[in-house]
């Protein structure tokens, strides 16, 4: 049997045992519909045009170059014969075999910080993103043109939304970031689709009178009990960086929170400060809590939980959830027992329970370490996680509680004015590592070390490969049975969004986001380019 007919005859199996999670069947195999391809985030394509066999002659099709020199850190969309990215202030719809510009939407705000975006979410003929300063935009999908602007979180007051949002229902699924900033609180919205009304507002970690309701609000509050803060330390924390899964067969939202605030100085806010560090679960219909699972307590490395979650059934049926954050940590559910199956070390791990003091600790994953915004992807071919991780450790001083506590609302509070978010080791100390493992064991099938960090998004596909990039600028493809090397290629630019493959009609392709320029990424320089590839 050959390894196109075997690939074939496993698939057929799945299909037929209901366990193979194809979820957009009715919106056709060959698309990429929003950030993760499914509401469950499994990230697999059932595409095997390209496959061990061909893979090796990929070249470069076309080349869409934004112009920008910017943070480019978006997923890719790919729906009804147009490809869809955002930067900061920009939306783009293109050709996905040609590159021709279909239409620009561009929105004026003040810059963020970092300027990073990742995407858009699409249904009835609508694209939807959030932006820095903190509203959602929808667009006609055909032509651009803005329909509604609603606004969920206060620039001025260190609050933006630059996670991809999820549809279902006619609604419109997205939170708010900045839980870094002090006085900052994460919170998760339900929108109308068609007038971006706000459905439902969830505060994702403790509401106190006098904070601002922008929507109706839910029952089943993050306890504040959990966050023993001393006096005149607010609670600050568990924004929502990335994007969102839902299980369409419950209904169920699965929330990513981030990290609670001041990041290093966990003696002023003691407890498991929750639902910070945690994956939040709501009734996606009204917001309401329906349970979480605390992933990262007492966080006092900034360890954002800031990706997505994937959800599915493995091959013997276990309902299963997979998540990665920054620890460098891969945890897996059961997720309709709640029971955790195992917790695997993905990156070096070193001094993760050492105090942090005034003299400096270092320690790995580093606060730029472990899983970023891009999360673990499931292989049913193989009944196989596979994750990408940032192997890159860190050093932090931190500072006096009183000058801890000196610094202003809006602004950034970690505890360490020296190191800010942490100062990471050289370059030459950096790397990353692509895993695969066994789904319902956690033992380890094989692993890829790359030069440099691995934050793009991770794309298994029907055609036995799996896609992925550095932050060094290569395009991987490798084996995804064995984890071997296919075809490698430099693309010019950091690796740090999507990568996507799909059919428009003209072939399997391969898009990649390429160029993040970054304040904090020592990353080579070039504007923000989508890629397209094919044979």
């Amino acid at each position: 049997m050959t390894g196109v007919t075997m690939r074939a005859s496993i698939l057929a199996l799945l299909a037929a045992t209901s366990l193979y999670p194809i979820q957009a069947q009715a919106r056709g195999e060959s698309n990429w519909p929003s950030y993760n391809r499914t509401l469950t985030s499994e990230r697999f394509s059932p595409l095997n045009d390209l496959n061990d066999s061909n893979v090796a002659n990929l070249k470069t099709i076309c080349t869409f170059d934004t112009g920008e020199t910017t943070a480019f850190q978006s997923g890719l969309v790919q729906v009804d014969g147009a490809l869809f990215a955002t930067t900061e202030h920009n939306t783009f719809s293109i050709n996905p075999d040609t590159c021709a510009v279909n239409w620009i939407a561009h929105e004026d705000f003040p810059n963020s910080y970092l300027g990073g975006q990742r995407g858009v979410a699409i249904a009835d003929s609508r694209v939807f993103r959030g932006a820095a300063n903190g509203h959602v935009y929808a667009y006609d999908e055909k032509t651009g043109e803005r329909l509604w602007d609603t606004q969920i979180g206060d620039q001025s007051k260190g609050e933006t939304a630059p996670a991809s949002p999820i549809t279902w229902h006619g609604l419109v699924f997205i939170g708010n970031a900045g839980g870094d900033n002090r006085g900052v609180k994460g919170r998760m919205y339900a929108l109308d689709a068609k007038t971006g009304k706000i459905v439902w507002e969830f505060y994702l970690v403790p509401k106190k009178l006098g904070d601002v309701e922008r929507g109706p609000q839910v029952q089943g509050a993050a306890p504040v009990t959990t966050w023993q803060n001393a006096p005149g330390v607010e609670i600050t924390g568990g924004g929502t960086w990335t994007s969102y899964s839902l299980d369409p067969a419950t209904g169920l939202l699965y929330v990513p929170g981030g990290n609670p605030a001041p990041d290093f100085i966990k003696s002023l806010r003691k407890g498991s400060n929750l639902y910070a560090g945690s994956i939040v679960v709501l009734d996606a219909e009204t917001g309401a809590y329906r349970s979480h699972y605390s992933i990262v307590p007492e966080d006092f490395h900034d360890y954002d939980v800031s990706s997505a979650p994937t959800l599915f059934s493995s091959r013997n049926g276990t309902p299963i959830m997979a998540v990665t954050p920054k620890d460098g940590f891969l945890y897996v559910f059961n997720h309709k027992t709640g029971k955790r199956l195992y917790k695997r070390a993905m990156t070096t791990q070193f001094n993760t329970a050492a105090p942090l003091v005034e003299t400096g600790t270092r320690f790995c994953p580093g606060t730029q370490g472990g899983s970023e915004w891009n999360g673990p992807a499931y292989d049913p071919l193989h009944d196989a996680i596979i994750s990408g991780q940032v192997d890159w450790c860190s050093t932090v001083h931190i500072d006096p509680d009183d000058k801890t506590m000196s610094v202003s609302a809006a602004q950034a509070w970690t505890g360490s004015s020296q190191d800010g978010f942490g100062k990471p080791d050289p370059v030459s100390q950096w790397a990353g590592w692509l895993t695969s493992v066994n789904a319902l064991t956690g033992k380890q099938r094989w692993r890829f070390k790359a030069p440099n960090p691995i934050m793009a998004a991770v794309t298994p596909t029907a055609g036995g490969i799996v896609l992925f990039g550095d932050m060094g600028g290569n395009l991987f493809v490798l084996d995804s049975q064995t984890g071997r090397l296919l075809f490698k290629t430099d693309l010019g630019g950091a690796l740090a969004g999507g990568i996507i493959t799909y059919n428009a009609g003209s072939g399997q392709k391969v898009a990649v986001s390429t160029g993040l320029t970054s304040k904090i990424w020592p990353t080579p320089k070039a504007t923000a380019k989508i890629v397209i590839l094919g044979n």
